[in-house]
């Protein structure tokens, strides 16, 4: 399953060198996952009912081509890693402006997060099995983390 969202940036996403500020490629992005995540029935509330959210551990971006005011957007996501119980999990999204002009990749390491206990736990079993479902990239590997001792 391919899966991508459609933008038209706003007039805040730019900054005054007429091009989009840094931070404006990172939401967009992060607005692709929580509409993957809404896709499958996961929205705010549901989450918030299972004591469950997305907590990103790092966020990496390199930029290729500016993007400016009236350009159009198209931001994907392909599953990089994933741990084998579904905790953590790694996501790269590429940005195009105008159809098919790559103007940055994003590289994102994430983990499920208990919001009563605030400790990484295990999501539902759809959840991994929906991130499953994305394409992988060519470098996907599986997340094995070590246990404290």
């Amino acid at each position: 399953m391919n899966f991508f969202k459609e933008f038209e940036p706003i007039w805040a996403d730019f900054d005054p060198n007429n091009h989009m500020r840094h931070t404006a490629y990172n939401n967009y992005a992060a607005e692709v996952r929580v509409a993957l995540l809404t896709a499958k029935g996961y929205n705010m509330e549901r989450m918030l009912e299972l004591d469950l959210g997305p907590v990103l551990l790092t966020e990496e971006t390199k930029f290729m081509r500016e993007i400016r005011q009236g350009e159009r957007l198209r931001v994907d996501v392909e599953l990089l890693g994933l741990s084998e119980d579904g905790k953590f999990w790694n996501m790269r999204h590429h940005i195009y402006k105008n159809g098919n002009k790559l103007s940055a990749v994003i590289n994102v390491e994430g983990a499920w997060i208990d919001l009563k206990t605030r400790k990484i736990k295990v999501p539902p079993q759809d959840i991994t099995e929906h991130f499953l479902s994305l394409p992988k990239s060519e470098d996907y590997q599986t997340i094995e983390k070590k246990k404290k001792q």
